[in-house]
Order: structure tokens, then C-alpha cells, then sequence
């Protein structure tokens, strides 16, 4: 069998705030990255983020005219990953079936054929690696 890696991006809450505006729109200059984040900082501040994001692989910038336009340069399925498990970890004490259960409890529609399946089919592998 063979064994997919994951690549873990540690984000900061401003950075994945940053991530998910620039996934959603795929390219942002510093003031529409500015405009949605909330209690926005001053535009130095959120440059200065682009740039240490930059740094750090998350974003590439190209220059448009006047100004710079950022997008991802990670998947936004690692991103998300990312930002699930530092959720996992703060408010489930690092218990991913915590999680799912709190998910299962708060749905309010019931699941459908096709959800119930492919979450069966994950718990089902989830507990053969367990007894590997």
C-alpha cells in the first residue's frame, strides 16, 4: 500500500485570513487583501504580511503596472488542511473524532447516501492504519 505525504503549512489566523481571500479571488493587491480582512491593519502591515508570506513559499507576487498582485502558491486543499488542524488541536484537544462527532451533532440535514458512505469508507481506513 502506498502512503501519500501531506504537506503541512502552519499558518498564523492573519495568514490563513490572507490565504482564503487570495484562493477566493486567485490574484489581490495589498488593498483587496486589505478591504476583507477583518480589523484590518494599515496597508504597511498587511505589505509587510504579504512579504514575510512570500518568504515563507506561501505567495508569489508579480508586478502589475503600479502596484503588485499576490496569489497562492499553495494548494488551497494544504491551507486547509492546515487551518483544520491547528482547529482540531486548539478547540478538540487534538482529537480528530472529537471534531467529526461535534461536525455530526451540529448537521442539521441529515446526511446524505453518498456523505454516509465516503465517511464510512474514511472511518473504515482510519481504523485499519490504527491496527497496522
Amino acid at each position: 500500500m502506498t502512503k501519500t505525504t501531506t504537506t503541512t503549512v502552519d499558518l498564523t489566523r492573519r495568514e490563513s485570513q490572507i490565504m482564503d481571500i487570495l484562493h477566493r479571488r486567485r490574484r489581490a493587491t495589498v488593498e483587496d487583501v486589505r478591504s476583507e480582512l477583518p480589523e484590518a491593519p494599515s496597508p504597511s502591515s498587511v505589505r509587510k504580511l504579504l512579504d514575510i508570506m512570500i518568504e515563507r513559499g506561501l505567495l508569489v507576487r508579480e508586478y502589475d503596472g503600479p502596484r503588485f498582485i499576490y496569489s497562492p502558491a499553495v494548494p488551497q486543499e494544504d491551507a486547509s488542511r492546515s487551518a483544520l488542524s491547528r482547529l482540531v488541536r486548539t478547540f478538540f484537544d487534538d482529537s480528530p473524532g472529537a471534531a467529526v462527532a461535534a461536525l455530526l451533532d451540529m448537521t442539521r440535514t441529515p446526511l446524505s447516501t453518498d456523505e454516509y458512505r465516503r465517511l464510512r469508507t474514511l472511518l473504515d481506513r482510519a481504523r485499519r492504519q490504527g491496527e497496522e
